[in-house]
């Protein structure tokens, strides 16, 4: 059933407002941390263990933007998206390298060590040049300017 949102103004106001962390479930925790770390420079904090739920996680950070959160736990089933298709809800994260040239390197080093390349680098309709790459769990991650 469709739900109809209605827009009145708010009686307060934010001053600023940023996306402060993404989180992403895993069966491979330390497998997802390094991967993270080797290409996109992460910083991770100490894991977190939660022993009575089984429940493991790092923050990873990329500088002053918003943190990665890579969690672990026993009965989370796995993903039923079909990387073919696209489907509702939040399909890919976008990380910025800096420049085509860095697009271009950091694609052809994941290609190198054998992670799949879905989309490769190219200038967008709307403007962007990226290329899209699956990490160790299939999420789709943009590579940007």
């Amino acid at each position: 059933m469709p739900y109809t949102l209605y827009l009145t103004p708010l009686t307060f106001t934010f001053q600023h407002m940023k996306i402060e962390h993404l989180a992403v479930w895993t069966n491979q925790l330390d497998v997802l941390k390094a991967f993270y770390i080797k290409f996109f420079n992460a910083i991770p904090n100490e894991k977190y263990h939660n022993p009575g739920k089984q429940f493991s996680s790092y923050f990873l950070s990329f500088g002053d933007g918003a943190r990665l959160e890579l969690m672990q736990m026993p009965g989370i089933p796995n993903s039923s998206n079909d990387l073919m298709r696209q489907n509702t809800g939040l399909i890919h994260f976008a990380m910025s390298a800096g420049s085509k040239e860095k697009v271009d390197s950091l694609t052809e080093a994941i290609r190198q060590e054998g992670f799949t390349v879905m989309g490769e680098p190219r200038w967008t309709g709307d403007g962007y040049y990226e290329s899209v790459i699956l990490d160790p769990d299939n999420n789709r991650i943009e590579i940007t300017i």
